[in-house]
């Protein structure tokens, strides 16, 4: 499963992978509980993982920057029901995150959004990254 086929549906928990598309809709794939389903775009918004852009003291940074930082802290993962033990850890693991702009509930769902693509064994990569280090392996060979 690809990270670039990943999305974020309002009025729902977890994340889905796109299968299709039709003109009023989707239909997706749940990462959680593997169920594929339509989901209709009049009730709600679709975001894809690639997309989403976090708030830091700089400039904004792709999601992808974020979930690498968890990677690669050796920090364990915090209860995403408390919201304190979330924001120091966000402050451990990446502290140029804006926190006046991100909102606890944004970090829970970053959280969980993590968990869940650890579980599935996707590893967050930008498809241009992906693209960019094809084509200099093609290059060396």
């Amino acid at each position: 499963m690809e990270y670039s086929k990943l999305i974020s549906i309002t009025g729902m928990t977890g994340l889905f992978e796109l299968v299709g598309s039709k003109t009023d809709g989707a239909i997706v794939k749940s990462l959680d509980d593997k169920i594929t389903k339509f989901v209709s775009s009049r009730v709600h918004n679709f975001s894809h993982l690639e997309s989403i852009e976090v708030y830091t003291v700089r400039d904004n940074v792709n999601l992808v920057e974020v979930f690498q930082a968890m990677k690669q802290s050796s920090e364990a993962l915090p209860s995403d029901k408390d919201a304190a033990a979330v924001k120091a850890y966000f402050l451990k693991v990446y502290a140029d995150i804006d926190f006046d702009r991100v909102y606890a509930s944004d970090m829970k769902k970053m959280i969980k959004w993590f968990a869940i693509l650890q579980a599935n064994d996707i590893v967050p990569i930008l498809t241009e990254v992906a693209e960019d280090a094809a084509e200099e392996n093609e290059t060396e060979a």
